[in-house]
């Protein structure tokens, strides 16, 4: 008897394997990476499945291709807004507080995040929630019902971290750099968003922004985890195939407009009660669209500058200069910025300004750095790589981030691209977007060390060696 049923047991398992098999064949997704694994439904809906068992976890993040970059003065901080409108009632799930219930009932660890060119969305859970926590999240990403009060609500709630933002003195540093930077366009930059508009937004305004680029054909769904990733692409087929996408992508849709270039140096002067001065150099630098070989050397090229014993650190800082100081780049497909930042004591500003300004010549000579920094650079990006992978839910979020701003493949290829790089690649870097470029610089300092130095703009931009454009 007891046989019998146990032969019964096996007929039944190998019948729904055979099912299994027969709804998503081994040939419907790709193999991309050790672990990952590939495959895009009709409706675009790009789908990744990172396999790790080491621990009884899933993660599920939907990434959506929008943020800063894909608003217009009238919809500046929007993005950031429909993010949190995000957890707010549904057609499932009509209210917050059925939401929130829903989450509780499931174990979610939950959360969102806007950037310039990304908005995602992830609920962690214990592996035998990985179906439901699919469904929640297709309710959640497909029918949000964006109810007027609590829109109302959740307004006050971001012009509250909006104001939190502007208790610091930095966000006001970096608010008026980014007017320079990025003139007309500066609502592309701007993630947290316009007061006045935050404050008027409605619901029409959150649904022209799901009808744009929540579609299925501008999103990749992650899924995470302790999983096997033939029956997660199956049962995603069966609850995302229907998702209707937009006709056509949004991107050619509501093309993205071009950021001018710089066309001459600018500086600002922000005052603010602190004791330091703090100092902003920001470049237009290269992007994933247009110059990816730039944005490798790069990485490159600010991991050696930023490392102790650096010829970059040694003048600046070892010598007591500077109170610290620190080189580095934003990847972005639509033009990533190039900043140099440094906090020195004000009656130091004006000697610090004109040893960056000699520092900064010296960037293209090959003697600047050595071989071996070169080697070690290389040796350790790849070794924060690999730790990136360690936290497996926090590399979902990585891997979310990099399909946005330049694809599953940029990243996947990342490291080799960075062993690739030589000198002369960074050289090159340097002299397209660096030496001889118009740049803005922004000082923070008080209203008493300004008036100490009886400073100005043009005395910035003096000290800085930068008094014509392109210099």
């Amino acid at each position: 008897m007891k046989r019998s049923v146990w032969v019964l047991i096996l007929l039944v398992s190998l019948m729904s394997a055979g099912l299994a098999q027969a709804q998503t064949p081994p040939d419907s997704f790709t193999r991309v990476s050790d672990g990952i694994f590939s495959q895009t439904l009709a409706n675009g809906l790009q789908v990744i499945v990172v396999e790790d068992h080491v621990v009884p976890l899933v993660t599920v993040e939907i990434c959506v291709k929008n943020g800063a970059f894909t608003e217009s003065p009238e919809y500046d901080g929007l993005s950031h807004l429909y993010e949190h409108m995000f957890f707010k009632g549904n057609e499932v799930l009509p209210n917050q507080e059925a939401y929130l219930e829903r989450m509780r009932e499931l174990g979610l660890v939950w959360n969102g995040t806007t950037s310039s060119e990304r908005v995602n969305y992830f609920f962690t859970m214990t592996t035998d929630r990985w179906r439901e926590g699919l469904e929640f999240m297709r309710d959640a990403i497909r029918a949000p019902l964006f109810d007027e009060t609590e829109l109302k609500k959740e307004r006050v709630v971001v012009l509250d971290e909006l104001s939190r933002n502007e208790a610091s003195p930095y966000f006001h540093l970096n608010v008026a750099m980014d007017a320079l930077l990025w003139g007309d366009l500066v609502s592309r930059k701007n993630v947290i968003g316009d007061r006045a508009i935050i404050e008027t937004a409605t619901r029409e305004k959150m649904l022209t922004v799901q009808r744009k680029y929540y579609v299925p054909n501008n999103s990749a769904l992650f899924v995470s985890g302790d999983v096997d990733p033939q029956t997660i692409f199956a049962a995603v087929e069966e609850l995302y195939g229907g998702w209707a996408p937009s006709e056509v992508d949004p991107f050619v849709a509501y093309p993205l407009p071009e950021h001018p270039p710089l066309t001459a140096n600018q500086a600002t002067l922000v005052e603010k009660p602190i004791k330091k001065a703090v100092v902003t150099l920001t470049w237009l630098g290269p992007d994933t669209r247009n110059d990816r070989p730039a944005t490798y050397a790069a990485d490159v090229l600010s991991f050696i500058f930023n490392q102790e014993g650096s010829s970059f650190q040694r003048k600046l800082v070892d010598s007591g200069l500077t109170l610290g100081a620190s080189f580095g780049y934003f990847t972005q497909q639509n033009v990533g910025p190039i900043s140099l930042s440094f906090s020195v004591q004000p009656e130091k500003l004006e000697e610090a300004l004109r040893a960056v300004s000699l520092e900064l010549e010296q960037f293209a000579d090959p003697t600047y750095f050595t071989d071996e920094q070169l080697a070690i650079a290389k040796t350790l990006l790849e070794v924060d790589d690999v730790y990136g992978r360690e936290q497996i839910t926090a590399w979902t979020h990585t891997l979310s981030f990099w399909w946005a701003v330049a694809g599953l493949d940029y990243y996947l290829g990342y490291v080799d691209a960075l062993k690739a790089v030589e000198r002369a690649d960074m050289e090159r870097y340097v002299k397209t977007y660096i030496l001889g470029k118009p740049c803005v610089i922004g000082v923070l300092l008080s209203s008493e060390s300004r008036e100490q130095l009886a400073l100005t703009p043009a005395k910035v931009l003096e000290w800085a060696g930068r008094t014509e454009a392109g210099q």
